[in-house]
This record gives C-alpha cells, structure tokens and sequence, in this order.
C-alpha cells in the first residue's frame, strides 16, 4: 500500500544564531498534486527549500529541527545529489544551462549515455563513445512532453528565456525516479502564453504521478494550477487551503496578514495635497533584476510616499534610476524643473538625496573615517566644510568634525568616535551613516531604499522616527522604498505597489491586507474576479 503522502516536512524550525527563520512549519504533499507554497520575501520559503534539498548552509549551521518523510519512510537528505537520487528534482527560477551546449547535452549531462568500444573495455569507462542517438531520443520525448517543438540539437545560447525555462522542465523530466518536483517561480520569465502553456505541462506531469511544489507570487496562477496550498508568513505556517475552499482574495489576505502594531505612531493626516515635488513619466530603468518598465507617478510636495512590493519586481529600480545611478528613459520633473537623467550628480544638484539600499557597493567609502563619509556628498557637490585658498581647497576640519558628532549622536550611530573606519562598523550602524550622509546635504527631497535592513528593532524604530521628524519637521519630501509592509504603513501617506517592473496600484495604508496582497501579486481590485479568482 502506497503512502498517502510523497513528501511530509514535519514540525521544521531553523535558527541563524539568534534568528529563527522558520518556526514548527509543517509541508505535507501527496503525489500526483500541486501543492503551490506562497509567502512574501523573508517569509521562509527559500530556507524550507534549502532543508528539502540538503543545501550546505543548512548542514554548515547546525542543521534543523524536525522531520522529513519521503514515501513516510524517515530521510536523512545530506545534498543536492542525493536529494536528486531520492527523486526530487527543482526547476530553477535562474537558469542552470550551459549556454555552449545543445538542448540534448544539457538535458542528459551528468547521466549521459555512452557506448562501449575496444578502448573502453581496456582502459576504463571515460573512452566510452557518447550514445548521441540515444540521447537525442530521450530528449525528443522530453521535449515533446513540454510542448517544445524546438529541435534538440539546437545550442541553447541565444535562445529564447521562454524556451530555456522549458529545456529546464524537460532536463528534470528526463531523469528516472523523479517523485517530487520543485518549480521555483516558473513563470517570472515567461510571457502570458507560456505561462498558460507551463501550468498544461504541469498539469500533465502531475497527472503521471509526480508531486509538483508550485512556488509564485502570482495568485491567479495558484488558483488555474494548484490543489492545494501552504502560506507562510514570517516563518510561520499561516494557513494551508485546499483550493477548492479558499479564493484568491483569502489568500492575499493570509499572505500579507497583521503583523502586530505598527512600529511608529504618527498622527493621522490627510494626503498632501497641491504642488508636485516629483513628476515621472514613462520612467524605464535598465537594473539587472530590478528591470522598471514605463512607470508614471507623482510625489507631492510634503508627503512621505512608500514603494513595496516583492523582491525582483522593480521597486527598487525607481529611485536608482531617478539617480541615474543606472541607465533610465523617460521624463523626469523636480519641483518643476526637468531633471536630466544619465548624471547622478544632476540629481543630487537638484536637491534630491538618496540613502541606497547597497550601503557597501554604493553608500559608503568603507576604509574611510564616519566623518568623512558622512561630508563626503557634501564636499563633492557643493563645496561645503572646504577652506578655499585660492586654487586650493582644504578640508576644515573642525565643522567636519561638529557636523560628525551631531549626527552620531541623533541617530545613535554605535562608534568609538567619528574617526572611526565605516567598514568596521556593524551592518546597522553603517546604514546610519549612509542615512547620515544624506542628511548633510540638506536636501529638499530624500530617497530612501531599505533603510531599515540589518537594523535590530530599536535602530528601525529610531531611523523611522527620523523620517517622521523630517517629514513633520521639516517638510521633506520623502520616498521610502521598503519590503517590509508594516514599516511603509507605519509612516507612508500614501503606498505604491509595483509587480513586474509597472505600477499596479496606489494604496492608502488603511486599506486592506487583501488588497496589498492583490496588488503585491500584480491584481488590481477586481481583477480576481474577471479571471474567475472566486471559482469554488
């Protein structure tokens, strides 16, 4: 009798040092399903991933708690082979094909077939000819599973990413044994067709018996494939639905839900409302994973506007492409003046600053001084806290240093002393500094990307609160790029949600955790039901 279950993770928690990432969640799947698993960044879905598949940096940091049963029968998963050897295979978002190889090499590498010759039976295996014939036949069939037309000779360099994604499918379909497959965000690459023409495929491989775990963020995709599903949320199970008994706005809401109060109090306010600070139209922005695609919006003059949404999505291509600090098209207005893009000093002119979410890439001169980096925007783009003799410019270094203490001490940087190297400073403390340099500028507008990021509790408390403070203060205009949800309701007036590079809704922080959840899944308000979301 077989097992009712293919795959049962039972009661997984797994700490990082102090920080638990998952907490008693419990992953069940039967065979032949697809079971979609759903969670916003952060939510624990990699990481349950990585104890699945007996990733090194689970067994590298004292392993996990709980239980994992294939066939109900208890498993020990030391790797990735030997994952692959106990039949689970994953479709990876990322492609893992050699672009100088045809479609059959790729499919069948590491389990190539080769024939045996003269050479071979006396000098061992490696002289074995490549049973090409053979191979291409196993790679036809797999092709012809797919829906791939494509001839299997073809070289996969320069074809299509649709194609690549199913070259994918058919590798792991190819392999013997396969009883559990995982599709890590299958879809992201594909147009609407191929998307449509992914969930058939998997459809049909789930009717021959194999288990798919479906992971997306796309609901209305759940909803056309999956049979059942398993939310997670900050680590936890949240909730696990069949979908027949749920519908696509219960499972944004269970996606998103609370998650306790909000970290700052503010007063309540209406939307400022009159003169627009910043005006962008048809903006595009050319940043590997963060590609933005002709986005219009307006910031005004006063506000404080949040940008979320999940991770690859574009949010974070927004203010990098305003900056220019990565090339970008389209119409760009602050306070009334164009703004040229392709210069990031043309920005920072124009009296817009930016706290960068890449604080060692971008933020910070690591081996220099806190005061010096935190005067270093300063002294390059306006001249400020130099000595001017003459042709020379000399640092003065007693306003440098006044300027330092000042803000070490209001945003509580954790230092010896403002000569201290930024790159020896903690991950929270440096984001202070990037945040500090920013505020030198004196600017009139202020970007700000994941400022809370490797910040404990009370730094993201005291970061937001300086926020707020300037903000209320003194009326700067600030955009907060943020993946964490609460902070942006926190503080925002008003929140943009962008989904695969486009702005798909404005929200207000009030409005619902369906709505975000909708919204963060690229759906606006009723669309769910115009592609029949609310099918029992």
């Amino acid at each position: 009798m077989s097992a009712e279950y293919v795959l049962q993770m039972n009661h997984i928690s797994k700490r990082y040092g102090e920080n638990t990432v998952l907490n008693d969640v419990t992953l069940t799947v039967r065979p032949g399903e697809i079971h979609a698993l759903l969670g916003e960044n952060g939510a624990g879905k990699s990481t349950l991933m990585n104890v699945l598949f007996g990733m090194p940096v689970i067994h590298s940091t004292g392993g996990f708690e709980g239980e994992v049963l294939l066939d109900g029968e208890k498993t020990h998963i030391a790797s990735p082979y030997d994952a692959m050897h106990k039949g689970i295979g994953m479709v990876h978002q990322e492609f893992m094909l050699l672009p100088g190889f045809t479609v059959t090499e790729n499919i069948k590498l590491n389990r190539e077939l080769s024939n045996k010759n003269m050479f071979s039976r006396f000098f061992g295996r490696n002289l074995e000819t490549l049973d090409m014939k053979s191979m291409s036949s196993d790679a036809r069939k797999a092709l012809d599973s797919v829906g791939m037309n494509i001839d299997e000779f073809t070289r996969v360099e320069g074809m299509p990413v649709g194609y690549m994604q199913f070259v994918e499918i058919a590798r792991e379909i190819d392999k013997t044994g396969i009883k559990l497959l995982v599709f890590d965000e299958p879809t992201a690459v594909l147009t609407e067709s191929e998307a449509t023409q992914l969930i058939s495929v998997m459809k049909a491989i789930a009717q021959s018996g194999i288990a798919i775990i479906f992971i997306t963020h796309r609901l209305d995709e759940v909803m056309a494939a999956a049979d059942s599903i398993t939310i997670l949320r900050d680590g936890k199970l949240a909730a696990k639905r069949d979908k027949k008994d749920t519908t696509i706005v219960e499972l944004a809401e269970l996606m998103i839900g609370r998650k306790g109060e909000a970290m700052v109090s503010t007063e309540p306010r209406e939307v400022p409302a009159g003169n627009v600070a910043l005006k962008v139209r048809d903006l595009y922005v050319d940043m590997p994973g963060e590609e933005v695609r002709g986005v219009s919006f307006d910031v005004n003059e006063g506000e404080i506007l949040g940008i979320g949404g999940l991770a690859g999505q574009g949010k974070l291509g927004i203010p990098n492409g305003v900056m220019s600090l990565y090339a970008a098209d389209g119409d760009v207005e602050i306070f009334g003046e164009k703004l040229k893009l392709g210069n990031a000093s043309n920005a920072l002119r124009a009296g817009i600053a930016m706290v960068s979410e890449d604080r060692k890439g971008v933020g910070l001169l690591l081996d220099q001084s806190i005061e010096d980096n935190i005067v270093f925007n300063a002294m390059q783009i306006k001249d400020e806290y130099l000595y001017k003799i003459g042709p020379m410019s000399l640092k003065n270094a007693g306003a440098i240093r006044q300027v330092a203490n000042q803000m070490i001490q209001e945003l509580d940087i954790r230092c010896f002393g403002p000569t201290q190297h930024a790159g020896t400073l903690s991950g929270g403390n440096q984001q202070k500094v990037c945040i500090a340099r920013a505020l030198v500028m004196k600017p009139k507008f202020l970007f700000v990307s994941e400022p809370t990021r490797g910040i404990d509790i009370g730094a993201k408390k005291l970061v937001l609160e300086t926020l707020v403070k300037l903000n209320r203060e003194q009326g700067m205009t600030i955009v907060m790029v943020s993946s964490e949800l609460q902070e942006l309701r926190s503080i925002c007036d008003r929140i943009m949600i962008v989904s695969e590079g486009k702005l798909v809704d404005t929200l207000l922080p009030s409005a619902s955790d369906a709505d975000f959840g909708l919204a963060m899944s690229g759906i606006k308000p009723g669309e769910h039901e115009e592609k029949g979301g609310d099918a029992q």
